[in-house]
């Protein structure tokens, strides 16, 4: 068995598949430039190669010394409001880094490659839940560069017949269930994290971005999908793609939670009151985000395993607990 390749491997979503992976008996090899990624992330099982993806040469090396089964590709700028304020660094880097490790999946005739897309390709969509008809409206620079690359795969599937599947997930929380790796970013964005650093005293409170939303309690609501679960949606889609056609699916547990819900369970998971203050709305929140994952269930026979807020804070709780200050690697 030749491995799977896994490009950023060593950021958060990438280095959680790479565990589940290996824990399923594949073998894996992890190219990433660390820029934002953790070495001590990587599974020690784990063949790494520390290269960019904006450097062919590179590249070309990491396949003269290895053959794969398939590729999964995560190395990505992820940060939504920072590709409004530097949009030309996305486009750039995210459109150069998918287009050349998907030229070299074509050269080298591999024949499965699975992207880690976004569910911020639907920026206003028409009903809630999202389903996968929805049409694709990004929300933001960030969100451009990960339909350009659902749009390459289309094309190189019709010429090369490189299959392919899209994931495109909702918020990606929580933390391996053994708190070996968890969510360590720089700087850190999203919400439960936040939340979390709040509960350790590292943060003198969170922050909620508009009260004044068309929900409930007037805070947004989003589809929170444990980082385990959407591992194992990535392996289903891997192994699908041996005998299926290219898909793309949106991938969440369908049920949302507001920011003050997601805040009341923290509260009640640490045991800590986590004072909050209200800002203003932020550019292109919408006022809820909801995943329809009818189609990756039936087709793929996946089914969450944490269905639920709770379980999922309480794993990143582990987490930051064990690891206050992130990952210990002085990577940064």
């Amino acid at each position: 068995m030749n491995p799977i390749l896994v490009t950023g491997g060593a950021g958060y979503i990438g280095s959680h598949v790479v565990y589940r992976l290996i824990e399923r008996g594949y073998p894996v090899v992890v190219i990433d430039n660390l820029s934002a990624g953790h070495r001590a992330a990587i599974h020690p099982n784990a063949i790494f190669e520390q290269a960019d993806l904006r450097d062919c040469g590179q590249i070309a090396g990491v396949f003269k010394r290895h053959s794969f089964d398939g590729i999964m590709h995560f190395a990505s700028r992820i940060q939504v409001g920072e590709s409004m304020q530097k949009p030309f660094m996305y486009l750039r880097d995210n459109i150069e880094t998918a287009t050349n490790i998907i030229e070299a999946a074509c050269e080298h005739n591999i024949k499965r490659f699975i992207l880690s897309s976004t569910a911020n390709l639907f920026d206003q969509p028409g009903r809630i839940p999202i389903d996968e008809s929805e049409p694709i409206i990004p929300g933001s620079v960030y969100g451009e560069t990960k339909a350009h690359a659902e749009r390459i795969l289309y094309w190189m599937d019709r010429i090369y017949g490189l299959k392919y599947c899209a994931l495109r997930y909702f918020n990606a929380s929580g933390a391996h269930p053994d708190g070996v790796i968890g969510e360590d970013h720089h700087p850190e964005t999203h919400l439960i994290p936040l939340v979390l650093q709040v509960a350790l005293g590292q943060r003198e409170a969170v922050t909620v971005f508009g009260d004044d939303y068309p929900t409930h309690d007037g805070t947004p609501i989003r589809d929170y999908i444990h980082v385990q679960d959407l591992a194992d949606a990535h392996i289903l889609a891997l192994e699908a793609l041996q005998q299926g056609e290219s898909h793309a699916y949106n991938v969440g547990i369908g049920r949302g939670y507001t920011v003050m819900e997601v805040i009341e369970a923290a509260r009640a998971v640490t045991g800590h009151p986590i004072p909050l203050q209200i800002g203003s709305r932020r550019a292109g929140d919408a006022a809820a985000l909801v995943a329809d994952n009818t189609r990756i269930m039936e087709e793929l026979n996946w089914m969450p395993q944490y269905g639920d807020l709770r379980p999922i804070i309480e794993t990143a709780w582990r987490w930051h607990q064990s690891h206050p200050n992130g990952y210990d690697d002085g990577q940064e």
